[in-house]
C-alpha cells in the first residue's frame, strides 16, 4: 500500500525589524512614523507646560519654537520624502533599485539625529549638537546617493532634478541652522527655517504632485486627460523662490505680489487636476489635500496686504500652518497610505484608520489656523498639538506593523 506524503506547509514569515532593510520606503517611512509622534509628543508637552504649568521642562539653549520648526522640516517630513525619492528615483530614470547599504545610513542619521535632539531637549547637554551632526550626515548621504543617480541617468528627468534642487536648498538651510547653534547670529536660524519650508518642502511636494497626481487619476478615471505642463512647475518654482527671497529680507509688505500669482496658479492646478467623474477615495484625498495650497496663498496674500496697510501681522502663523498641517500633513497621510498599500501587496484603497487620520488632520489644521485669531491662543495651540497626536497615532501604529511584516503577495520589497 502506497502512502502519499504531503509536502510541508509553507512557513509563514513572521513580523521582524529585519524587514525594514528590505526596501527604502519601509525603513524611511517607519522612521518618519516614529519621528512624527516623538516630535509632536515633545511639542505638545512643551505647549501644555507653558499654558497650564503642570510640569517644567528643561530650558533650551535655542527658542523651542525654532527647534520645533527645525525638527518638523528637516527630520520628520524628510524621512518620508527620502523614503519616497529613494524608491522612485531609479524607476523614473530606468536604473536598478538601490541596495540596502545605500539607504541604511540615511535612516540611521535621521532617526539617530532626532532621538539625540529630543534627548537634548529633555536635558542631555550634548544631545542637540550630536543630533544635528547626525542629521546632517544622513542628509548628506541621501544627497550623495540621489545625485549619483542623476549623474548615471542617460537623459534628463526634470521632476527628479527639481526634487534634487529643492533638497540642496534644504541641505543649505540645515547647515545655516547648525551654524546658528554653534554661535552664528539668529538670522542664520531664521534663514535656515525659511529655506526648509518654502525652499525645500514646498517645491518637493509641488514636483511630486505635478508628476504623480494626474498619472494616478489617468489610471483609474475613464476619459481623464492628464495636465502636467512643465511651464506650471517652473512658474511655481520661480514664485516660491521670490516668496522666499522677500521673507529673507523681511519684505512682508510685498509678499502679496508673488502670493497672488501663486494663489492663481495653485487654483488652476486644482481645477485642471480634479477629475470630473467618480473617483476612489485613495485618489480623492490627494485632491482634497491639494485644496490647502490655494488656501495657504490666499492667507499669505491677505496677511501681506494687511501688513502693508496696518503694519501688523493680523494672521500670525496661520498661513504657515495652513501650508504645513493642511497641505503637507494631508498629502503625507494620502501619499504614504497609497505607497504603503501598493508596496505591501494590499488593495489600493483607503481604510477606516486612514480615513480617520485624514479627516482629523483637516480639523487639526483648521484649529491651528483659528488659534491665531481666537482668545487664549496658547490653549488652542496646545489642543491642536494634542489633536495631531490623536489623529495620527492609530495610523502610525497600523502602517508601522506593515513595515515590520512581509508583503501579502509574497513578492520581495
Amino acid at each position: 500500500m502506497r502512502i502519499d506524503v504531503l509536502p510541508p506547509a509553507p512557513r509563514r514569515l513572521q513580523a521582524s525589524p529585519a524587514w525594514l532593510a528590505h526596501a527604502p520606503h519601509r525603513l524611511m517611512f517607519f522612521i518618519g512614523a516614529a519621528n512624527v509622534l516623538l516630535a509632536m509628543l515633545w511639542w505638545a508637552l512643551w505647549l501644555l507646560s507653558v499654558r497650564f504649568g503642570l510640569w517644567t521642562l528643561p530650558a533650551l539653549a535655542i527658542p523651542p519654537g525654532w527647534l520645533h520648526a527645525f525638527v518638523m522640516q528637516y527630520l520628520v517630513l524628510p524621512s518620508f520624502v527620502f523614503g519616497f525619492l529613494l524608491t522612485v528615483f531609479p524607476r523614473w530614470m530606468g536604473l536598478p533599485d538601490l541596495q540596502r547599504w545605500h539607504y541604511l545610513p540615511v535612516g540611521a542619521g535621521l532617526m539617530g539625529g532626532q532621538l539625540a535632539i529630543l534627548l537634548g531637549a529633555a536635558g542631555w547637554d550634548a544631545g542637540l549638537t550630536v543630533g544635528l551632526w547626525m542629521a546632517l550626515a544622513g542628509w548628506s548621504a541621501a544627497l550623495a546617493i540621489l545625485g549619483r543617480l542623476l549623474v548615471d541617468e542617460k537623459g534628463a528627468t526634470w521632476h527628479a532634478r527639481s526634487c534634487f534642487a529643492a533638497l540642496v536648498l534644504g541641505w543649505l538651510g540645515m547647515v545655516m541652522f547648525i551654524a546658528f547653534v554653534l554661535g552664528a547670529p539668529a538670522g542664520w536660524a531664521f534663514a535656515g527655517i525659511r529655506l526648509g519650508g518654502v525652499g525645500m518642502l514646498l517645491p518637493v511636494y509641488l514636483t511630486v504632485a505635478h508628476r504623480m497626481f494626474p498619472f494616478f487619476a489617468a489610471n483609474v478615471v475613464p476619459g481623464y486627460r492628464a495636465w502636467r505642463p512643465l511651464w506650471w512647475l517652473a512658474a511655481m518654482w520661480t514664485l516660491a523662490l521670490a516668496h522666499l527671497a522677500l521673507e529673507l529680507v523681511h519684505g512682508h509688505a510685498w509678499l502679496w505680489l508673488v502670493d497672488v500669482p501663486l494663489l492663481v496658479l495653485s487654483g488652476l492646478a486644482v481645477v485642471r487636476w480634479w477629475p470630473r467623474a467618480r473617483m476612489p477615495g485613495l485618489l480623492a484625498v490627494l485632491f482634497v489635500g491639494t485644496l490647502w495650497l490655494p488656501v495657504t496663498f490666499a492667507l499669505y496674500a491677505a496677511q501681506s496686504l494687511g501688513y502693508w496697510i496696518t503694519g501688523e501681522f493680523m494672521l500670525g502663523r496661520a498661513p504657515m500652518h495652513a501650508l504645513f498641517i493642511g497641505f503637507f500633513g494631508s498629502l503625507l497621510v494620502a501619499m504614504v497610505t497609497r505607497v504603503t498599500q501598493g508596496h505591501s501587496g494590499r488593495p489600493l484603497q483607503m481604510y477606516g484608520i486612514a480615513w480617520f487620520a485624514f479627516a482629523a488632520i483637516q480639523v487639526v489644521a483648521t484649529l491651528r489656523i483659528l488659534a491665531e485669531v481666537l482668545p487664549d491662543p496658547g490653549l488652542w495651540q496646545a489642543l491642536a498639538a494634542v489633536g495631531w497626536l490623536l489623529a495620527l497615532s492609530p495610523w502610525v501604529a497600523h502602517i508601522g506593523r506593515i513595515y515590520l511584516s512581509p508583503r501579502r503577495d509574497g513578492r520581495p520589497g
